[in-house]
């Protein structure tokens, strides 16, 4: 019961930075903005803790994450280690050394195609402000 409930609170917390991003704030007329590019880094910032919340709450009902070696042993079911595993999945497609298993591959996709995603509209956001001389 507690997963379930952690699991809802960290899915609100995910979509509330969503959220967030995308609501619109008056920005300066530039290309590059400071107050966007920290909005932009700390949802991203959010995201990643909320994802690592996610795989910690499904890690106590299932092997989340697998160790990409031919044993194929489970990872270590720590914060920490989730927490770089999220961090590395938003950043990037992954460094390959961790391999997420289960429900944890959805989420996991999830979480890479927003870390994609997210600064793909933080530039289109910037160039727009930019090239049309309008506060968005």
């Amino acid at each position: 019961m507690l997963s379930v409930i952690l699991m809802g609170f960290a899915i609100l917390f995910i979509a509330a930075n969503l959220y967030y991003f995308f609501t619109s704030k008056s920005y300066k007329k530039s290309y590059f903005d400071p107050a966007m590019l920290y909005k932009l880094f700390f949802v991203m910032l959010g995201l990643t803790f909320g994802f690592a919340v996610l795989y910690y709450v499904l890690s106590f009902n299932e092997v989340v994450l697998r160790i990409n070696d031919p044993t194929g042993d489970p990872a270590e079911h720590t914060f920490l280690t989730l927490l770089y595993f999220s961090g590395v999945t938003v950043l990037s497609v992954g460094y390959g050394d961790l391999v997420p298993v289960g429900s944890a591959r959805l989420f996991s996709l999830i979480q890479a195609a927003l870390g994609f995603l997210m600064p793909a509209a933080y530039f289109m956001k910037a160039l727009s402000s930019g090239s049309n001389g309008e506060n968005n």
